[in-house]
């Protein structure tokens, strides 16, 4: 007779489910960023930082707990669970109301002299305020656009969900935030076929996106969402469809040209006419009617200056003009020696938008934290550090003299060591990333 085998002692299950983490983690988030839309309509205008990065920290904890919690169970994550809290998330911005920010009041504007005179551009915002035919509430709305005299710099793709927001609820932000919101959730489904889920996590739940997009309505989202239906397209082999998306992307901002290369890279000649024409047939009939939103973009390229990483550091030695010349030759330099590398590799190969847009953003002499909407996509694909180190810390880009009510101050200037703290927090992620790097090797 054969001896008994000992009975198998049970394992201990943790109660701690994929599914549980994701729920728990995702109401927690809700919860914030229900009380960041309510402090957003109870500051009356008149917002202060403090609260507002208590707020930040509370998304942002429990989204960073979930995505390490979910590292224990890779293949387990409830990818559907995750969307769901998602679309939660971003719906607490409707809301809520824009904080430290008035750009939307130029987004409706936009809406209204499009559908009015059937084009955005080739007129100032100052050269309406005498016009006595504006309805009031535009009225409203053109007291609060700043720099009203300069044209929009907004792409004809972005003019055309603002003109369906006017058509929706004129003079109402709300349209507009439902239709980027959306957009950002196609977004995310495009990158469930691109990324793993845990790192899809890491952009759904991502504080500054929902922030920007939802809360505050920048139009980047959709550029973004264009980008990565391109990269998906062409990985499928469809040529002219990816092709026709770079040029809708470089509708919604001029930021897109820099990954055309990369995703047009052996595409053809077809390919690129197909790009060519779809860009045109955008900007031609603006161009006919008097103006697009080069004349914007060429002034802002020449004077404005915010936030900037390289471009600050360097302009305090040389002039800004020499400055700007130096680091775009250094970009171009860099960009044309990857791209050498990238196109003799296979058709189907994603590209690193992390590194392109990173680098582009730390020489340029303005980073406005929504920009990094354009690179993070990548970073799901592309795990780092530094890429959600620096989500969080652009934000700080915020403490300016008009929001912290500092009078010795410039109104977009920042405190000294302000910039140093934002951008050795990236810097140090970097060499994380690095060292971690390294030691996998």
């Amino acid at each position: 007779m054969a001896p008994a085998l000992p009975t198998p002692v049970p394992r201990h299950r943790s109660r701690w489910t994929p599914e549980l983490v994701v729920d728990t983690g995702g109401l927690a988030c809700v919860l914030g960023y229900l009380a960041l839309a309510c402090y957003s309509r109870g500051s009356l205008g008149v917002p202060s930082l403090g609260p507002f990065f208590a707020l930040i920290g509370w998304v942002a904890l429990p989204w960073l707990a979930v995505f390490a919690l979910l590292g224990k169970h890779p293949d387990d994550v409830p990818v559907g669970r995750l969307i769901v809290w998602a679309v939660a998330l971003r719906a607490c911005g409707l809301f809520g109301v824009p904080l430290f920010e008035d750009d939307y009041f130029r987004y409706l504007w936009d809406g209204y002299r499009f559908a009015e005179t059937g084009t955005p551009y080739g007129w100032t915002p100052a050269a309406s305020f005498a016009d006595e035919n504006v309805p009031a509430a535009f009225q409203r709305v053109l007291d609060q656009v700043n720099h009203p005299d300069v044209p929009t710099i907004y792409g004809p793709t972005t003019q055309f969900v603002f003109l369906l927001g006017y058509l929706v609820a004129p003079a109402s932000l709300w349209p507009v935030q439902l239709i980027l919101l959306t957009i950002d959730i196609l977004l995310i489904r495009l990158l469930t076929i691109l990324a793993a889920p845990r790192f899809v996590l890491l952009y759904a739940w991502c504080p500054l996106v929902i922030k920007e997009i939802a809360f505050t309505a920048h139009p980047d989202g959709l550029g973004a969402f264009l980008l990565v239906a391109a990269v998906l397209l062409r990985r499928r082999e469809h040529m002219r469809a990816a092709a026709v998306c770079l040029a809708l992307a470089v509708g919604a901002k001029v930021f897109a040209l820099l990954l055309v290369p990369f995703v047009l890279a052996r595409a053809g000649p077809r390919a690129w006419a197909a790009f060519a024409c779809a860009l045109a047939l955008m900007y031609l009939p603006f161009a006919i009617q008097g103006g697009t939103d080069l004349t914007a973009l060429a002034l802002f390229a020449a004077t404005w200056e915010f936030n900037s990483a390289l471009f600050g550091l360097l302009s305090q030695w040389l002039p800004a003009a020499e400055t700007k010349w130096l680091l775009g030759t250094v970009l171009v330099a860099m960009g044309a020696a990857y791209w050498l590398r990238f196109s003799r590799r296979d058709a189907g190969q994603i590209p690193r938008g992390d590194w392109i847009f990173g680098c582009f953003l730390v020489a340029a002499p303005v980073i406005n934290p929504w920009y990094a909407i354009w690179l993070l996509p990548f970073a799901a694909v592309f795990p780092s550090c530094w890429a959600w180190t620096a989500s969080l810390a652009l934000l700080l880009s915020y403490v300016t003299g008009s929001n912290l009510g500092v009078f010795d101050l410039e109104p977009f200037a920042h405190p000294h060591g302000l910039r140093p703290l934002e951008f050795g927090l990236i810097f140090a992620a970097v060499g994380v990333d690095v060292w971690r790097r390294r030691s996998t090797a």
